[in-house]
């Protein structure tokens, strides 16, 4: 597009100045139809190429650029004014200046060197009297090299600023210009468009375990195998790191996961892939995204895998987005106990999103998360929530000044991961009147598994800040001792599948006990998730668990019914066999199962 315009208005200055200087410069010898006849070619071939110029391909250019020369050369040798002529040939600096520009070192040299040729040739060739010696066209032609050397490394340099030096590819800067100006072409013409994002899957242990060449060389390797599959039109960028953009233009969702999975099928060690593809008034911002959350939950999945983030609105993400417009969304929550002072006394609250969909009224937490995070209401539905938590557990703890509540929310991945987060949630505290001390963030080990120097570094800010972080549904995700002795982390939230496992028939599960201990040992608390029955709870207090929480205590009611609920039992809640007053239609973030939720999942901004 840039070559397309620069080169056509170039074709159309020259000819408007040619047919100017033609109807204005005297002389009665030469030729002046050959050079209106030139002037005129010359327009038409710029407004051409300023309508058309972006549908030809790269070579086409080459003999734009030699016509170029040609004509003015023809102009040079037919105009009927010597001072004109001469002032015709400051015209080749245009030549060697678009050679320059667009094309690489060895053909931009052969074209200025045709300039630097025909400049010196026709001046002194001229019929019109008088005649030009031969050194007439030095001064243009020494001038048309140096502007074409000028601008060619200007250029190069400029350029660049926009190339990856290890692996030659476009770094992020200069990917992000070729995505917006491949998103104005698809937009003009219709085609499609797609993206996919690759990491590599544990490129930071080579680094670690073999040095930064191992892993330069790992980078160059992969770089030189892809470039081999793709082919010239699509655009591969190093993205960051070990991050990798594929752009696709002209392609579908469908083929662009057929060849990401040649590219995977080429890269021993394994990687992840997101795959999108772009829709009609979608910002590169918004392609990115999207394609990134496919990248995060091809990670979270798992890794060594391609997912598809599709762009196909669905009626559920706009029930949403408007539900949050509306704030009408509602937060429940459910009672955290102490196991150590029995009778359920309540020391903290667990809040779940509850929200009814119209649209799709079986969609599960996983498929609302993921809708949520896909069509970039994430933060906007993570910030809802936490401030109605917030507002809501302040006037819990206003009510029950003795009990000293925490409040416990889910964190999502990708907010965790995003710049200025813990300022965020900062700001929320601040303007909510709830203590840092009393909140608790809980992260789930699948989320810790693709985590970020940002993510990291947000939960040490916020934990410097006051604010507790939660390692939730621990013992299913990812988990290693050696990383959850340096995570910043305080509390330890038993999966309810182990809590499950308690039988009065068989013993305890040995794995429970380890927990315990390895709690103790790192000084960090424990929380059982999903405690349903009386059994459980006693073999839970006899291994040592503390704290507790699961429908055989509460559960999860309004802040209006927890209060009440709260005051009948002076702070305490005890065993229920009532099902779930809200009904089975609510969309419950929380464990999923038939039974009211042990665990919920609130995003946090």
């Amino acid at each position: 597009m840039v070559m397309a315009r620069t080169t056509g208005a170039f074709y159309v200055i020259g000819g408007l100045l040619g047919l100017l200087i033609i109807a204005v410069a005297p002389g009665e010898q030469g030729n002046p139809v050959v050079v209106s006849i030139a002037a005129v070619v010359a327009l038409v071939l710029g407004i051409t190429l300023l309508l058309w110029g972006t549908r030809l391909p790269h070579v086409v250019y080459h003999v734009y650029v030699a016509l170029a020369t040609v004509l003015v050369t023809v102009a040079v040798l037919e105009f009927p004014n010597t001072v004109g002529a001469l002032t015709l040939a400051t015209f080749y600096a245009f030549v060697a200046c678009d050679a320059a520009l667009f094309f690489a070192w060895p053909p931009a040299a052969a074209h200025i060197a045709f300039v630097v040729v025909t400049c010196l040739w026709a001046l002194p060739n001229r019929s019109v009297y008088p005649e030009l010696p031969w050194w007439s066209g030095l001064i243009p032609a020494g001038c048309a090299v140096g502007i074409g050397v000028v601008v060619g490394i200007l250029t190069r340099m400029a350029s660049e600023a926009d190339v990856d030096v290890l692996t030659g590819l476009l770094n992020r800067r200069g990917f992000d210009r070729a995505l917006n100006t491949a998103i104005q072409h698809a937009t003009r013409t219709g085609n499609g468009l797609a993206l996919v994002l690759v990491d590599l899957d544990r490129f930071q242990k080579i680094n670690d375990h073999l040095g930064h060449r191992a892993g330069d060389a790992v980078l160059q390797r992969v770089t030189a195998m892809w470039s081999k599959i793709i082919t010239p039109e699509q655009l591969l960028a190093r993205y960051g790191g070990d991050s990798f953009a594929l752009l696709l233009p002209g392609s579908t969702e469908q083929a662009a996961i057929l060849l990401t999975e040649k590219l995977r099928a080429a890269v021993a060690a394994g990687c992840s892939a997101g795959v999108t593809s772009w829709q009609q008034g979608e910002s590169g911002s918004l392609l990115v995204s999207r394609a990134d959350v496919g990248l995060y939950r091809a990670k979270q999945a798992g890794r060594n895998r391609t997912v598809l983030e599709s762009a196909r609105q669905l009626p559920l993400a706009a029930e949403l987005r408007d539900a949050i417009d509306r704030d009408a969304l509602d937060v429940h929550y459910q009672p955290i106990v102490s196991l150590s002072e029995g009778g359920g006394k309540a020391v903290g609250v667990e809040a779940l999103l509850r929200w009814s969909s119209s649209a799709q009224p079986e969609v599960t937490t996983e498929g609302l998360i993921r809708v949520a995070e896909e069509y970039d209401l994430i933060s906007d539905l993570d910030e809802l929530v936490l401030r109605k938590a917030c507002a809501d557990a302040a006037r819990l703890q206003s009510t029950f000044a003795q009990l000293a509540l925490t409040l416990n929310v889910n964190v999502s991945g990708l907010e965790l991961a995003e710049t200025g987060y813990a300022d965020r949630v900062s700001e929320i505290l601040a303007n909510t009147g709830w203590p840092a001390q009393q909140l608790v963030l809980e992260v789930t080990e699948s989320e810790l598994a693709a985590e970020s120097h940002t993510a990291i570094a947000n939960l040490h800010v916020l934990r410097d800040r006051g604010v507790r972080i939660a390692i939730d549904d621990f013992g299913t995700g990812y988990s290693s001792l050696s990383r959850l002795a340096t995570l910043p982390s305080d509390i330890l939230k038993v999966d309810q599948s182990f809590v499950a496992a308690i039988r009065s028939d068989s013993p305890a599960p040995p794995l429970l006990g380890v927990i315990a201990a390895l709690s103790s040992a790192l000084d960090l608390q424990v929380i059982a998730e999903g405690v349903e029955t009386e059994y459980q709870a006693a073999v839970l207090t006899e291994l040592g668990f503390a704290l507790a929480q699961g429908y055989h205590y509460s559960d999860s009611h309004s802040v209006n019914d927890l209060i009440a609920d709260l005051n009948r039992n002076q702070g305490r809640v005890g065993p229920s066999g009532t099902a779930n007053a809200l009904g089975a239609s609510d969309t419950d973030f929380g464990d999923g199962d038939a039974r009211p939720a042990s665990n919920g999942w609130v995003p946090l901004a």
